[in-house]
């Protein structure tokens, strides 16, 4: 089965609403304006089976919603990742980061090149968002930072 990942635009909004929505995940802030900055992997027949979304400010983007259905190959992860990546330099962005409080998730970024920071070094801009905020008062949270 080939995967293809695209980014996704107002008309797969709903779409990616549901899907999110069925991962358990917010849709706060999935917008219209929004919707640019995620990224669809999709079947041959154009079924979602993975997303990756950013916030983006200024120079920094922030990972958010990064959910794939189950049996998808790690590969397609490393691919929604890095074609993500690409995304954020395509707008101009200097930085990514991310926020994690799974311990297990950690040696698969830092092999992609992500790097602990402390809450210290993460751009005053990202300080205002709900989610780093209810990040702050999770337990174990750690930040990552991927400079691009």
């Amino acid at each position: 089965m080939q995967a293809l990942i695209r980014c996704a635009n107002k008309e797969d909004l709903n779409t990616l609403r549901e899907f999110l929505t069925r991962a358990k995940l917010g849709v706060d802030g999935l917008t219209e304006e929004t919707v640019e900055y995620f990224l669809l992997l999709e079947d041959e027949d154009g079924a979602i089976k993975g997303t990756l979304g950013m916030e983006a400010f200024a120079a920094y983007g922030l990972l958010r919603s990064l959910v794939v259905s189950p049996g998808q190959a790690e590969k397609d992860i490393v691919l929604l990742i890095t074609q993500m990546m690409q995304l954020a330099k395509e707008k101009g962005m200097r930085s990514l980061f991310l926020a994690t409080n799974k311990g297990v998730a950690l040696p698969f970024f830092e092999l992609l090149g992500f790097e602990k920071v402390g809450r210290d070094q993460l751009p005053v801009e990202l300080y205002s968002l709900e989610h780093i905020q209810h990040v702050f008062n999770v337990d174990n949270s750690v930040f990552l930072k991927f400079s691009l």
